[in-house]
């Protein structure tokens, strides 16, 4: 069996161009035999963890890389002409080098698109192999404009840079008349310059028969439709994972080109694990470590809301502390405490809290949260499980109209090095993806809206499940040959990137400048805006980064003007001092009057409101919970317990102590972890292991 070796690949992160999903390459690979695949998307490393990852675990050698995008002179001009240029990662100096020419490449080089230069690549080009790329290089793309000094010049500085032993000249047959002359040209100008050669495929789709929904892709990206004799063509249906032997066949005159793949491959040994936590260093009084000045603070947070510091509450305070300094996550804890104490002494409102963070003494000692766990029986370990190593999550909201100013201040504390935003992407959700298809397609905007309007908005909705629940959609799919040609190249675009963006409420901050762990940019990808990472949300706590959520509320925002407005009315008020058993409140929300209530507005919700008819704080909880997607199935059972419509009964008689306060319903995740706890024995940290299993 022939080997051979993909290396010059993109995924749907060379956004809008290229249209294979990482998991598709990956099962196509394993049916082919492939033991090595390359990552080399254009200008980004957006995909590059989520390929290790996965590669990894599909047994396949990932190899990280990025078709980088060459000025012809200084990256900072503003000169649009660039050519193209595949770098790969050797080993994890190669890799940090990818890191900071990606970086560079947007954060000082991008016009158009994100460029470096020959000086960046000397400077970064430890670990590092580089091809010669496609048509669109310096030496394949100077030969077919009938410069051969120019490429040959290009070809010796790159080995130059590289090294001899880490250039190869690429080539490339996709049946385009272009690369077999220049192919002619391209193996002497090799064999002059002692420089080896290696076949690629410019993959940009899994299969062949994706070739016409890519090139409706490439339409939506440049705003053309395939019907415009002037838009972007491939000229070819050929970039597709092709096997070994189509590989072997294809360059049976170059069999080195073939073996020198494997080679390469071979040469790169890349292990992205995770090496611990980068948290950021806090400064500490003179004197203290780390642990006894959280422990300071939190005894004097305790001694302030309980009036004392021992009993059971030192007992969780001791009990919480041991678990937080043995995991690591000491100065997670004083970076919090401090931007939330930042944001209080500046006026700034923040919120009580929310998500299992509330369950922790510290963090309410701090005044990161203003609930008492102890009065409401919260579980720590839901929020930090001592038997799951994980970044604990603490998610703040501030008032909206002043969250920069938090941002700005953490930026000033550990530097603009250190801190960053985080990526998100847009993808082609179901009824985007019609409408985005049907334009590209040459589809009037009224006969596309005609098929997209039948989808259903919200969620999770796919062009499958509209399908199967509007039968109209599916009876013009089955009768209309034109809509069934939009609609199934539009499955097959639905859910992949669309384009980059910035996450709503993320931030990463690091001990290390960022560029050491993670690629970075301008937000979206562009030439200007704040700088986020690269990678999105999910890839970097695996890289052990630490990341918070800053959310803006537009209700806190509310909430201090309507403070104000007392306050200069004579009213000496704040919202600390509003009592949480107001019966005035229970009344109006009775009632169903939740116009500007936050989470509680809304048809469904205020129907539930009413239902619910919440006389209590205790209530407020329980309806909180009932209005999640999860728990709303138990919302008849509960209301009618509640009314005493429906008799209450405990499963068990052990479980009454847990589920009285809730009718006997099952309604929250501290209660399935206590029911483990008393009924099966387990700790508190395995009934969360159970709970996160159950989903």
């Amino acid at each position: 069996m022939a080997e051979f070796a993909h290396l010059h690949l993109h995924t749907e992160y060379s956004l809008l161009d290229g249209m294979g999903r990482t998991a598709e390459y990956l099962a196509r690979a394993s049916e082919l035999g492939l033991k090595h695949l390359a990552i080399t998307d254009h200008g980004v490393m957006y995909g590059a963890m989520e390929w290790y990852k996965a590669a990894t675990a599909a047994g396949v050698q990932p190899i990280v890389g990025i078709e980088a995008y060459l000025a012809e002179g200084d990256a900072s001009a503003r000169e649009r002409k660039s050519y193209h240029l595949l770098l790969l990662a050797e080993n994890e100096t190669g890799y940090r080098n990818l890191l900071r020419l990606s970086s560079r490449a947007m954060l000082e080089g991008y016009y158009y698109r994100p460029r470096i230069d020959l000086d960046m690549l000397a400077e970064h080009s430890a670990g590092i192999i580089g091809t010669s790329a496609c048509l669109s290089g310096p030496v394949a793309g100077n030969l077919l404009h009938n410069q051969p000094e120019k490429a040959r010049d290009y070809a010796g500085k790159l080995a130059e840079i590289l090294g001899p032993d880490h250039f190869f000249i690429e080539l490339q047959d996709h049946g385009i008349k272009e690369q077999h002359t220049v192919n002619t040209d391209l193996v002497p100008l090799a064999r002059s310059l002692n420089l080896p050669l290696v076949a690629t495929n410019d993959v940009h789709y899994c299969n062949r028969e994706d070739s016409a929904t890519q090139e409706l892709l490439v339409c939506v990206q440049t705003n053309t439709t395939i019907n415009d004799p002037k838009r972007l063509k491939s000229d070819t249906d050929q970039l597709f994972l092709k096997s070994p032997e189509e590989m072997t066949r294809l360059f049976a005159a170059q069999p080195e080109a073939i073996t020198n793949t494997v080679r390469i491959a071979e040469m790169c040994s890349l292990d992205l694990g995770f090496k611990g936590y980068h948290l950021p260093s806090f400064p500490i009084p003179d004197g203290l470590t780390a642990e006894q000045y959280l422990e300071d603070l939190c005894r004097a947070g305790v001694r302030r809301k309980y009036g004392h510091d021992d009993g059971v509450v030192g007992d969780r305070l001791r009990y919480e502390l041991d678990v937080i300094n043995s995991m690591g996550f000491t100065s997670y804890f004083l970076v919090v405490w401090d931007f939330v104490r930042f944001a209080r002494e500046r006026g700034i409102l923040v919120g009580p809290g929310r998500g299992s963070a509330a369950g922790s003494i510290v963090t309410y000692s701090l005044d990161v949260t203003a609930l008492d766990p102890l009065k409401y029986d919260l579980i720590f370990e839901r929020f930090l499980n001592p038997s799951r190593i994980s970044m604990p999550d603490i998610d703040i909201d501030f008032a909206d109209d002043r969250r920069s100013e938090v941002i700005e201040y953490v930026v000033r504390k550990y530097g603009e090095e250190r801190v960053a935003q985080i990526v998100t992407f847009g993808t082609m959700a179901a009824k985007a993806s019609v409408r985005d298809v049907g334009r590209a397609m040459g589809w009037s905007f009224g006969d596309t809206d005609r098929v997209a309007k039948l989808i259903p908005g919200g969620p999770g909705v796919t062009i499958a499940s509209a399908m199967a629940k509007v039968p109209e959609l599916q009876q013009l799919y089955d009768a209309d040959p034109a809509v069934r040609e939009v609609v199934d190249a539009a499955r097959r675009l639905e859910g992949i990137a669309r384009h980059a963006s910035t996450h709503a409420a993320g931030v990463v901050i690091s001990r290390d400048p960022l560029v050491e762990h993670v690629p970075l940019q301008r937000a979206g990808g562009k030439s200007e805006g704040e700088i986020t990472t690269q990678y999105p949300m999910g890839q970097l706590e695996a890289l052990g980064l630490l990341k918070m959520d800053f959310l803006g509320l537009k209700t806190l925002t509310v909430l201090g003007k309507a403070v104000d407005l007392l306050r200069d009315a004579g009213h000496d008020i704040s919202l600390e001092s509003i009592p949480l058993e107001d019966e005035n409140a229970f009344i109006l929300l009775c009632r169903g009057e939740t116009v500007g209530v936050f989470q509680l507005e809304g048809g469904m919700t205020t129907r539930m409101t009413i239902d619910v008819a919440p006389r209590s704080f205790e209530d407020l909880i329980a309806l909180m919970a009932l209005i999640r997607p999860g728990p709303m199935e138990m919302a008849p059972d509960y209301i009618a317990r509640k009314h005493g419509r429906t008799p209450i009964a405990f499963m068990h008689p052990e479980m009454e102590s847990i589920l009285a306060e809730t009718y006997g319903v099952a309604l929250y995740q501290e209660q399935v972890i206590r029911i483990a706890n008393v009924l099966a024995g387990f700790s508190m940290a395995e009934g969360d292991g159970l709970r996160k299993a159950m989903g």
